[in-house]
């Protein structure tokens, strides 16, 4: 399985501490992360409020699973965007 976590807080950390654990992980990005999620998770760039950015790295990174982390991200409409876009994604958020 492939996953984007977006967030670069101490909350995505622990997220992407967890999630790097699972056996069913294939890859693990995190946009836009901070230097310690990097022994975990492959940095990637993206504006985490921007829903088309978003939706865009989404496809490009055939993700599987989008985890939001921080709360304006879902005030933007980013989760709303991502299940109506690319709806073979799961969103948790």
């Amino acid at each position: 399985m492939r996953i984007l976590i977006l967030g670069s807080g101490g909350r995505e950390h622990a997220l992407a501490l967890k999630i790097s654990g699972s056996p069913e992980l294939s890859k693990l990005y995190v946009a836009p992360g901070n230097p310690g999620i990097e022994q975990l998770a492959e940095r990637v760039s993206c504006d985490v409020a921007d829903p088309a950015q978003v939706v865009q790295m989404v496809r490009d990174l055939a993700v599987d699973l989008l985890v939001v982390g921080p709360e304006v991200p879902l005030a933007q409409g980013v989760a709303d965007a991502v299940l109506s876009e690319a709806p073979d994604c799961l969103v948790f958020g």
